[in-house]
């Protein structure tokens, strides 16, 4: 009995541990980059190089605290990008508003070798909000609508041309729906599958299971009805299950109806911690490694995390970011005003 006992108790610890014992409980945050801008779009290359993009036209690489930075204009004008992806050999950079340019910048994996200009939209209601690749040929860019739909833009040839979908292609957006451009993940890809995130008027998931060629939207539970509210950042674990978050920017702590997830692929939707855990948050991640268990969300108010999907949450820092990207399962960078740094999590 005692040794069937002591077997008994090993399978528990083990499945304990496998169950996410091991969860975090603090996180290291340390400035890799200061400067007097807003940063609300990096993509890190790995454990030291992060590319970032910025208001004030401030585009540039941090290589192990070294920043490698460039300003662009358009004509006269000083670009506010918010937008940001990488391939391979490219990163691009995308402007919010009229007039949106995307630019791509050629990478020789130390530093940039060319930029051009890749496409350019004038107009009164543009304005672009986030952008990602599912491939080093395929991308997509979303945006506010200019007409009675979401901005959608899809390139097939490693991002040298852009075209956007027509109205005809997609669902109908309502007068007062559009989406923030707060930390550039509007977005979230897995296999061919594309999901798009809007707030304001509604709070709705647009989703393609073929890169882009069709469109479908989904209803969301997520706070809705005012200029601030609704979903701010979506990410998905695979093609099955996601989590959306937001609320309302005017009314940081509140946090009933600010955070969801989905288990058959975005089509139906569930509160989580409803009336408890954090208030608005303007990017939320899945830590890699966890199957979906460990999720980090950060906003103005702080980094927040859980260690069950969503169901429960502490709050590890009160220090504020806009965006969080995940380098592994406990290394991220993290950007806000007028800064850059990176989070251990322990």
């Amino acid at each position: 009995m005692r040794y069937l006992y002591l077997l008994l108790f090993a399978i528990s610890i083990t499945s304990c541990s496998l169950n996410g014992i091991n969860e975090f409980t603090s996180v290291e945050i340390t400035p890799v980059f200061q400067d007097s801008i807003s940063i609300r779009a990096i993509s890190p290359l790995d454990e030291n190089k992060v590319w970032f993009a910025a208001n004030a036209g401030r585009v540039g690489l941090i290589d192990s605290l070294t920043p490698k930075l460039a300003t662009i204009k358009y004509e006269d004008s000083l670009l506010a990008f918010r937008s940001i992806a990488t391939t391979r050999n490219a990163v691009f950079v995308l402007s919010i508003a009229s007039p949106a340019v995307l630019y791509k910048i050629g990478f020789d994996g130390e530093s940039a070798t060319n930029i051009e200009q890749v496409y350019f939209e004038q107009g009164e209601k543009v304005f672009y909000d986030a952008m990602a690749f599912w491939n080093d040929k395929e991308g997509i860019a979303m945006g506010d609508p200019t007409e009675d739909c979401l901005s959608i833009i899809i390139t097939r040839d490693g991002g040298n041309t852009w075209n956007k979908i027509p109205c005809t292609n997609l669902p109908k957006t309502e007068n007062g729906e559009a989406a923030f451009a707060a930390s550039n993940s509007n977005i979230s890809l897995s296999g061919d599958h594309a999901w798009i995130v809007s707030g304001g008027k509604r709070a709705r998931v647009f989703h393609s299971a073929d890169k882009g060629v069709s469109w479908e939207v989904f209803e969301t539970p997520i706070i809705q009805g005012k200029a601030m509210t609704g979903i701010y950042t979506v990410d998905f674990f695979d093609e099955k299950n996601g989590i959306v978050f937001g609320g309302n920017w005017e009314d940081k702590a509140f946090n009933e109806g600010n955070k969801a997830v989905t288990t058959d692929g975005g089509k139906t939707w569930n509160l989580i911690s409803n009336a408890a855990g954090p208030g608005y948050r303007s990017s939320v991640r899945y830590v890699p490694g966890t199957e979906g268990q460990g999720v980090v969300a950060v906003g103005s108010p702080g980094v927040s995390y859980s260690p069950d999907g969503g169901d429960s949450w502490s709050d590890l820092s009160s220090e504020g970011f806009y965006a969080i990207e995940f380098v592994n399962d406990t290394l991220a960078f993290a950007s806000g005003r007028n800064k850059i740094s990176r989070l251990i999590f322990r």
